[in-house]
């Protein structure tokens, strides 16, 4: 892989320039990693109850940023998860420094940018607190995670695959396109279902009022609508030759089923906690999934 860096005058690449080229692809992968577990521990929050065990933000009580013994096990649990955002934060601030030293201009914006979603979260979920758990801002809070995940996706394709030669032709690009719009459409869907359910992350907190069964199926045809699109753009992709964009349409239509099962089965069970999260965590690698198609399908890239 070709990547530019940053070399002093008539000799080698500096020694900081070199660990930090080594180092970009593994934080990039940690930043992916990261912000997927935390839309995990934000899910164990919700689902165990916890959403208001510290009922205060930036505090978690009027007195004390930390949690008290008389919270029990809920203050603990969503202190946690505020914890957790300075792991994030450590992530995303290591990966922009290292890519902006090995002379990744590019890469080091969407780490910028990556970056710059945390503090943002940290503030819609301190709104969220301070509302009771909308959940039309849990939603947001929730949608905004899956954004930042497909930007981590994004930042690591491009430092894995930085050379490309043509572009694609324009069904792939377009059939692409309509499945990641497709897909946001039934990720959001996904978080109007989860509004009307059971799950509201306190006993007190407020539902949308909607109907949980109606809006199921609705969300339940848009999953049908992506998966068909799924499977034409992976005929489209062998039919390219794009070996790269094959692997990221199997890995889509791989994580719809997936999904497809466990929501399904959640339906029809009850919506056990375990099932929720695990279908949580699918809606993660579902943007991920969806990014990593729209990205592969914009250029064939040219081996290193």
């Amino acid at each position: 892989m070709s990547v530019r860096t940053e070399a002093a005058p008539g000799g080698p690449p500096s020694t900081v320039t070199s660990v930090a080229q080594r180092v970009l692809v593994p934080l990039a992968i940690a930043n992916l990693v990261a912000n997927i577990g935390i839309v995990l521990t934000g899910g164990v929050v919700r689902l165990t109850g916890s959403g208001l065990g510290c009922p205060t933000w930036p505090r978690c009580t009027d007195d004390s940023y930390v949690p008290h013994g008389s919270l029990g096990i809920h203050g603990a649990i969503e202190f946690g998860n505020r914890l957790l955002t300075f792991v994030l934060a450590a992530v995303a601030l290591a990966t922009f420094l290292a890519a902006w030293r090995a002379g990744r201009r590019r890469a080091a914006r969407v780490a910028f940018v990556i970056g710059l979603g945390i503090p943002a979260q940290a503030v819609i979920g301190g709104i969220t607190v301070l509302t009771d758990l909308n959940p039309w801002l849990v939603a947001f809070h929730l949608l905004l995670s899956l954004a930042m995940i497909g930007l981590c996706v994004l930042l690591l394709d491009w430092l894995r695959h930085p050379r490309t030669s043509r572009r694609h032709a324009d069904p792939v690009r377009r059939t692409a396109l309509a499945t990641f719009g497709v897909g946001w459409v039934v990720l959001y869907l996904g978080t109007v279902v989860t509004g009307s359910g059971p799950h509201a992350g306190d006993a007190d907190s407020p539902r949308t009022g909607l109907d949980p069964a109606l809006f199921s199926h609705i969300h339940a045809w848009a999953v049908y609508a992506l998966v068909g699109l799924s499977v034409v753009l992976l005929v489209l992709a062998r039919r390219s030759g794009d070996a790269f964009l094959v692997r990221a349409a199997v890995a889509l239509i791989a994580v719809e089923l997936s999904q497809g099962v466990v929501g399904y089965v959640q339906y029809f069970t009850g919506l056990p906690i375990v099932l929720v999260a695990l279908h949580l965590v699918g809606a993660a690698l579902t943007s991920a999934a969806l990014a990593w198609v729209l990205v592969r399908s914009r250029r064939v890239p040219t081996p290193a």
